[in-house]
């Protein structure tokens, strides 16, 4: 069989991921916090039909570049382009947005701890900060049910106001995570993370400290996502399918004229 049809197969696998990895940062224009994704890809393994440096006669002469075929393309992997989003005015109070660098930490109700950009925060019933699903800020950040003008500073400290009072009194202190290498977070879904060896340890900081990003209260970080070029990228990579589908197509084509030589 020729090499042309799994090499081109290759290639239309490949821009199937490509594709699919543009419809998710397209399905998630409007997700808050979302950072896009781009698929990288390498060459697979090369066959040696004449290897470089071998002899090509007995006095001593060398070949000075060879033949090698190339045998298609893989997946290398998914990467998170970790660009600032916009950050979007809301004017809810427990809206929260990070300005720079890290993540919220929340506890998942195994216990665990997740990690996101999603700054969709609300009240539980019991007065508890916690995300749209109910996983609690941690550490966690209680305010009684009567607070009253409850502020956000850029450092992460929450303060309130009791119904007529006007000194205000701190309920906790909002902590941001940072992670040596952010590529290896996983994503489970829900906005969340989770750590991985790869990832390494979480590094816990103050907002506005050395390496940590700043808080800003009324405000949620838009999806990072850029639709012109997530549409351009789409018109390159079903360009590049329908070429390797023309591959397999003339390589059919070439062998259909071998079967009918007579």
């Amino acid at each position: 069989m020729m090499r042309s049809l799994d090499i081109a197969a290759t290639g239309m696998q490949a821009q199937t991921t490509n594709v699919e990895t543009i419809s998710h940062n397209i399905a998630n224009m409007t997700t808050t916090g979302y950072k896009r994704r781009r698929a990288e890809f390498q060459d697979l393994i090369y066959q040696d039909m004449r290897r470089a440096g071998t002899m090509s006669s007995d006095t001593g002469d060398l070949v000075p570049s060879g033949a090698q075929v190339g045998l298609g393309v893989r997946t290398a992997g998914i990467y998170r382009i970790n660009e600032q989003g916009t950050l979007e005015q809301t004017g809810n109070a427990l809206d929260l947005a990070i300005e720079g660098r890290g993540y919220f930490r929340v506890t998942l109700p195994s216990g665990e701890y997740a990690y996101t950009r999603d700054g969709t925060f609300s009240l539980s019933n019991d007065g508890t900060i916690v995300t749209a699903d109910g996983y609690p800020l941690s550490p966690d950040i209680s305010l009684p049910n009567n607070a009253e003008n409850i502020t956000v500073d850029q450092s992460g400290q929450v303060q309130y106001t009791l119904s007529g009072q006007t000194t205000a009194q701190v309920a906790g202190q909002i902590q941001l995570v940072t992670f040596q290498n952010e590529n290896g977070l996983a994503a489970m879904g829900q906005n969340l993370f989770t750590s991985t060896t790869s990832s390494g340890d979480p590094i816990t900081g103050t907002p506005q400290s050395t390496g940590f990003g700043d808080i800003r209260q009324g405000f949620l970080e838009e999806s990072a996502v850029n639709v012109v070029t997530e549409i351009t990228d789409l018109i390159t990579a079903q360009r590049a399918y329908e070429m390797n589908s023309k591959v397999i197509t003339a390589s059919d084509e070439m062998l259909q004229t071998l079967t009918n030589l007579k």
